[in-house]
């Protein structure tokens, strides 16, 4: 993918940045908020990791302590918050994943799913890029199979037809997603982003103050 995704950076470390430059939180209510949106099923993120993520971030510098705080007889608990070292590297992070494609189509999956993380201007540039970069595989695939095939048979390349039509299929839909941002048809902005936001954050209040106290408690 022309990264190499280690230590902090995986998905759970993705998803932690996105949200919190949504709003500081703690981690149980970071975990509130991805089970709310099916981040956690649709992103195959592990159960429990994003305590581990969250201090990699620490210790990468991309995230810090926000503040500590009690309520009642409930466990301290400490509110994080994206730096700007941290919101630089998340806008530059998506973007590479929208413009490079990879074997690994769950990237792409994340970077669609956080795409209002970056301006549309900033997403139709990247997604005309990985257009580019799908071209050149698919020609790559198409030189193959006219050489190959002849020669031993379309069996033995039965895989790259399929990874060719993929990619076909792939670049159209691009195609049409860049065509939709440049005519506006498909457009956000940072104003419509926080008024979604706090709708999210009342929904998932909500569903949290709906959980028995006892199993709060316990899940805090």
């Amino acid at each position: 993918m022309g990264r190499k995704f280690i230590g902090w950076k995986n998905l759970w470390s993705l998803t932690v940045l996105v949200f919190l430059r949504l709003k500081p939180m703690h981690p149980y209510e970071l975990q509130s908020v991805i089970k709310f949106t099916h981040k956690e099923d649709f992103l195959q993120l592990k159960p429990g990791s994003v305590y581990n993520s969250i201090a990699r971030l620490l210790e990468a510098g991309l995230i810090e302590v926000a503040e500590t705080n009690r309520a009642g007889r409930r466990p301290e608990r400490t509110v994080y918050r994206i730096t700007s070292a941290g919101q630089e590297e998340m806008s530059k992070w998506l973007r590479e994943l929208l413009e490079k494609p990879g074997p690994d189509t769950t990237w792409f999956y994340a970077a669609l799913s956080f795409l209002p993380a970056v301006e549309p201007d900033e997403a139709a540039t990247r997604l005309q890029q990985r257009s580019k970069h799908l071209l050149q595989e698919m020609d790559n695939y198409k030189a193959v199979l006219a050489t190959m095939v002849p020669r031993i048979g379309r069996l033995p390349l039965i895989e790259v037809e399929y990874a060719l039509a993929l990619r076909t299929a792939e670049r159209e839909w691009v195609e049409q997603i860049v065509k939709d941002l440049r005519s506006g048809k498909l457009s956000w902005s940072l104003g419509l982003m926080k008024k979604y936001a706090a709708r999210l954050f009342d929904s998932c209040s909500f569903e949290t103050s709906n959980i028995p106290k006892k199993t709060r408690q316990k899940q805090l």
